[in-house]
């Protein structure tokens, strides 16, 4: 079977040289766009979690709340084509329509106050995390008061309760290409389709403290234990790059839309080397929606906790894995154009804080930290056309 695949990627290059760059990575590798199950394992789940929004508000969550979070990533685990893309998109979708609660609605159904919930909801006949409606088919009251059923339903599929319809995520076509709030909304069909991509900060700082690799140094687990680096360097080698779009408000490429861009957009020739910021440990190392394939490294940057992003390389572009520790000017990966991109560059982000909190202007930030190695290139490599941000 794989070698009639082979054979038809071949044939594209003959007959749809447009969609090879695409097309031809995910019919010979199908892992770019389906994740095995069993991949994600929830650790311990601590008392209660803080993190931001995109907007600027600080969330508390308690450990009710990031037990129905330990499911939904359980739940997505266990599914095949889920992977770690689609689990922030259900936390992304459980934040805003409940705050991660399972909220019952004694208005239109009494007897769902008889099951385990956390508080009363009154949104039309909406039960639930997902906050999913009986009436529009999406299961039973009793169905929709249990959280497992809930996540099943949410990431639906062929294995899903509800196949074909209502649709879950792994039902609409292209979701892994979306940017991950649109695919949310695809899901909930929401009368407020722009609010779920402000939830995606904490959302990804769920998935980190619940799934974090093991402690590199002696001790029980946690956050991995994660020195003080030693230097701060560029993460592209010198002139290898153009900066071709900044850290800001801008038209959005793909929507035409006025939207933030929360990183540093700097093109470069595909399969340049991407570089370690500093000394640090590997959070995240795969595919993650909009960012492609996505490096995350966290760092102890003069006593406080400091994130590294580093957007759209390849999947076989990818050099580290999660629990790695790597030291400042390691190779971690190649430059790439996977994810919302349009052409070959290294989105880049930087948290102060760690993963879950505001970025910053991650270019200022090299400079204000005297990286070493900061001279751009000539502008004809400017190959990415005003963004391909996450």
């Amino acid at each position: 079977m794989w070698k009639k695949l082979a054979a038809f990627a071949v044939a594209l290059l003959f007959f749809a040289p447009s969609v090879v760059l695409v097309g031809v990575a995910a019919v010979v590798n199908p892992s770019m766009t389906a994740c095995a199950p069993g991949s994600l394992a929830v650790g311990p789940i601590p008392e209660s979690l803080t993190a931001t929004t995109r907007g600027g508000e600080t969330v508390t969550l308690s450990r009710t709340q990031l037990t129905h979070a330990a499911t939904i990533i359980t739940v997505g685990g266990q599914t095949v084509g889920v992977g770690r893309p689609g689990v922030v998109i259900a936390l992304m979708a459980a934040l805003t329509e409940s705050s991660l609660r399972m909220l019952a609605n004694t208005g239109t159904y009494p007897e769902s106050a008889d099951f385990p919930n956390d508080g009363n909801g009154s949104d039309h006949d909406s039960l639930g995390l997902f906050q999913m409606r009986p009436a529009a088919g999406w299961g039973t009251v009793a169905e929709l008061m249990d959280s497992t059923y809930q996540a099943r339903a949410f990431y639906g599929g062929e294995t899903g309760p509800n196949h074909p319809s209502p649709r879950g995520l792994l039902d609409i076509p292209g979701w892994q290409s979306m940017d991950p709030g649109e695919a949310a909304q695809a899901v909930e069909v929401s009368a407020y389709p722009d609010r779920y991509q402000n939830y995606q900060p904490v959302a990804e700082a769920i998935l980190a403290a619940l799934t974090r690799p093991p402690s590199t140094g002696g001790g029980g687990g946690g956050a991995p234990i994660v020195p003080e680096t030693t230097r701060i360097v560029f993460p592209l080698p010198e002139g290898t790059w153009v900066d071709t779009d900044s850290f800001g408000w801008r038209t959005d490429p793909f929507t035409g839309e006025r939207a933030f861009h929360a990183g540093s957009d700097l093109a470069a020739a595909d399969g340049t080397p991407i570089l370690a910021i500093a000394d640090g440990v590997v959070m995240h190392a795969g595919y993650s929606g909009g960012f492609g394939g996505l490096v995350i490294i966290e760092h102890t940057v003069a006593g406080e906790r400091v994130a590294s992003y580093y957007a759209h390389m390849w999947e076989t572009g990818i050099h580290v894995t999660e629990g790695q520790t790597v030291t400042a000017g390691q190779h971690i990966g190649d430059v790439g154009s996977s994810g919302r991109s349009t052409g070959p560059h290294l989105h880049l982000e930087i948290h102060p804080g760690g993963q879950g909190q505001p970025a910053v202007d991650g270019t200022a930030w090299l400079a204000d930290h005297n990286a070493e190695g900061v001279t751009g290139g000539d502008t004809t490599l400017a190959t990415c056309t005003a963004g391909g941000g996450a």
